[in-house]
């Protein structure tokens, strides 16, 4: 954790003169030294979008004032915004299915500092990976869906999510399609899958892609949608596949890729780096 403190807002409003200026005037006028400001201007959406970052030691206003105060100058704008502190540890829940690669990641990486969080819970609809959050000492909560019983154990996570205070849900291979409802409830989802799709949907896709003889795989990390897999990007990497490679290798190089690229998904959004706009997303540096 920082030991001094920030707060981040990100902003996205329609592109006009002076933004720039309107928010860092913010932020001086209120004593705040900026430590770090990024901005990229869709010119096809007509949207300005900018990351600013500011130290709160010596800021006059008290946190509490701090979202009120800028609403005053949001609103004119049409500006849509959010603010976080540095300070502030989430709260992540990882769900999984059976394979466990992405979750030993998450939980080595958190433990090693990589990303600032904290890890309460996992959430599987199969028992076998109960021994990972026992050796991690997590909390491991069961919940079996099939297509009749959906509905309720949906709102049994829901309601985990509510015990738990949970502020991110990280679906780490989770083998089950999450809901509109369930997503319209709790929209703070980043999942992640191969890049094979759409050409190798479901089952076994690494053997399909083997005898098509592809030359590069990848993998996506996304925020979770009502439109399956098509939720705005936040990080994707490929690498190449050589005719020598077997099956086993394609799918060996797929975990790593989905490894890494979750990580950095996961990464960018704790620390407040990524802003939605649309079906799309900026991530900034």
């Amino acid at each position: 954790m920082m030991t001094n403190p920030t707060a981040t807002l990100l902003i996205s409003c329609p592109d006009q003169r002076g933004l720039v200026a309107k928010f860092a005037n913010f932020i001086y006028s209120n004593g705040g030294n900026i430590i770090h400001a990024d901005q990229h201007t869709d010119f096809a959406a007509g949207l300005f979008l900018t990351r600013i970052e500011w130290q709160l030691e010596g800021f006059n206003l008290p946190r509490e004032f701090i979202a009120p105060a800028f609403n005053a100058i949001a609103q004119p704008l049409s500006a849509k915004w959010e603010i976080r502190f540095s300070d502030t540890v989430p709260r992540i829940a990882i769900w999984v299915s059976r394979q466990d690669h992405c979750l030993f990641d998450l939980i080595w990486r958190q433990r090693a500092k990589e990303f600032v969080a904290e890890i309460p819970l996992i959430i599987s609809n199969h028992a076998n990976l109960k021994v990972v959050a026992e050796q991690f000492n997590i909390d491991f909560q069961h919940v079996p869906i099939t297509k009749d019983n959906k509905s309720e154990q949906e709102a049994q996570q829901l309601e985990l999510l509510r015990q738990y205070k949970i502020d991110l849900v990280v679906l780490a291979k989770y083998m089950q399609i999450v809901s509109a409802d369930f997503i319209n409830q709790f929209s703070q989802i980043i999942n992640i899958h191969h890049s094979f799709l759409p050409a190798f949907i479901g089952a076994n896709p690494y053997h399909r892609a083997f005898e098509r003889g592809v030359k590069i795989i990848g993998a996506t990390a996304h925020y979770a949608t009502a439109d399956l897999d098509a939720g705005p990007i936040i990080e994707q990497d490929v690498v190449r596949v050589s005719h020598r490679d077997e099956v086993d290798d394609l799918v060996r190089k797929g975990k790593d890729l989905e490894r890494v690229v979750l990580a950095r998904a996961v990464r960018s959004h704790l620390q407040n780096r990524v802003l939605v706009y649309g079906n799309r997303t900026v991530v900034f540096e």
